[in-house]
């Protein structure tokens, strides 16, 4: 009797251990599943490219980087894809887009990145320099709706085989007029300023759409 008690014991170990082991197995394969999925694990497919180069042409976009400004306003406020980009003082008229800057429109930076396309309609709630309550919304879907990076390469200047990131999509308040343009970092098989081996590219500031309120 003793020895069939202690045969069964046996056999019962035996059976944990086992059922243990395949436990550990589908947790790890399971583990490894839920690794392999994650978005940057996956490959981007046709017009899902997050980047692309000179042999995709036309260039296409399917994220953005975005940011918004101000001339001539009082108390503007801009929000876009969940977040407020834009909140100035109602009590002080900003800076004529005359008195900024020469440089400054070009080198408006686009701080918030990687957008999907497309967020809803930007909106925009404001007064102008005569102090006129004005808003707007405003589609950047409608407006790049062919997903088209705007530059001023043309194609046989454009460096090969080199990526091309997300493009910048910029909103400027000025006054009365509502400016959306995009500007994209392009490499060029040729150095824009001689001599600088830093300047192997374009970033043209391309007005996308306009409208006066």
């Amino acid at each position: 009797m003793d020895g069939q008690t202690g045969a069964r014991g046996r056999d019962c170990l035996r059976a944990r251990r086992f059922m243990a082991a395949m436990i550990a197995a589908i947790l790890i394969t399971t583990g490894c599943q839920g690794m392999a999925k994650t978005t940057q694990d996956v490959p981007a497919r046709g017009n899902d490219r997050i980047d692309n180069t000179v042999a995709d042409w036309p260039l296409k976009f399917v994220q953005h980087n975005f940011g918004a400004f101000s001339h001539s306003t009082r108390g503007i406020t801009v929000d876009y894809d969940g977040f407020r980009h834009l909140s100035e003082p109602g009590d002080r008229l900003q800076l004529a887009a005359s008195e900024a800057h020469p440089k400054s429109r070009a080198n408006m930076p686009a701080g918030y990145l990687g957008v999907m396309n497309f967020p809803s309609p930007a909106k925009v709630l404001w007064r102008s320099s005569d102090g006129t309550e004005l808003e707007a919304d405003v589609d950047i879907a409608k407006i790049f709706n062919e997903q088209l990076i705007l530059h001023a390469v043309p194609r046989e200047e454009v460096a090969e085989g080199v990526s091309i990131g997300n493009p910048d999509i910029l909103l400027e308040v000025d006054d009365r007029t509502i400016n959306v343009y995009m500007r994209a970092f392009v490499p060029t098989k040729a150095l824009q300023t001689p001599g600088n081996p830093h300047s192997g590219h374009r970033r043209d500031l391309m007005l996308a759409w306009t409208r006066d309120y």
